[in-house]
């Protein structure tokens, strides 16, 4: 009980990080952090939805294909913390005013807190929802690279949020997609456990 609830904080943690990254720096320029994001801005930009509930819906049906493929506790983690992400992107969007220095900057920043923020929830038994589903699916069925097929995904959704919003957006994407990357594999593979022994002996 004590270990899920720890795990439980640290999803929470790790979803707050990833949804004040999108509300503060990447969603005021239109830029999806990734397919779920970029269809969350399209469902913003077509329909009359807030942001966190637009994301919120595009993250969600997706999930409905994750528990026969990934498990109960799985999806039930990464619907928490998709639901986590969802009111954190509406409580800044409301209530939290950022000035932008420059596009630029939000990009790095962005890019820099939501690898931080998925790469705990990675690191706590979750995900970020999103297209990792479909892709992690459509590798299973296809017998090839989860990553290659996810690149794609997003991809497409770039394209077409790029053709509706502006092209320059697609750019910023995957720029923002490759920075987040670096930061999630470091977050993941960070061994914490070496530092807490390395001040131990000192």
């Amino acid at each position: 009980m004590k270990k899920e609830m720890i795990r439980y904080s640290c999803v929470t943690f790790g979803a707050i990080i990833q949804g004040a990254s999108m509300a503060l720096f990447l969603f005021p320029h239109g830029i999806p952090s990734g397919g779920a994001a970029g269809i969350a801005i399209l469902l913003n930009h077509w329909l009359p939805l807030s942001l966190a509930v637009s994301l919120w819906l595009a993250n969600f049906s997706l999930l409905t294909m994750a528990i026969y493929w990934f498990g109960f506790k799985w999806t039930i983690r990464t619907m928490f913390s998709v639901t986590v992400t969802s009111y954190t992107v509406s409580f800044f969007d409301l209530n939290v005013y950022m000035p932008h220095i420059h596009i630029l900057v939000d990009l790095l920043l962005g890019g820099l807190f939501f690898g931080i923020g998925v790469g705990i929830l990675i690191r706590s038994g979750a995900s970020s929802g999103g297209m990792v589903i479909p892709a992690l699916i459509i590798a299973s069925i296809r017998k090839t690279r989860p990553g290659k097929v996810m690149f794609w995904l997003n991809m497409s959704i770039f394209v077409i949020t790029a053709s509706v919003i502006e092209w320059k957006i697609a750019f910023y994407a995957i720029f923002c997609q490759w920075l987040s990357t670096l930061f999630i594999d470091y977050v993941y593979r960070f061994d914490i456990r070496s530092i807490i022994n390395l001040l131990r002996s000192n």
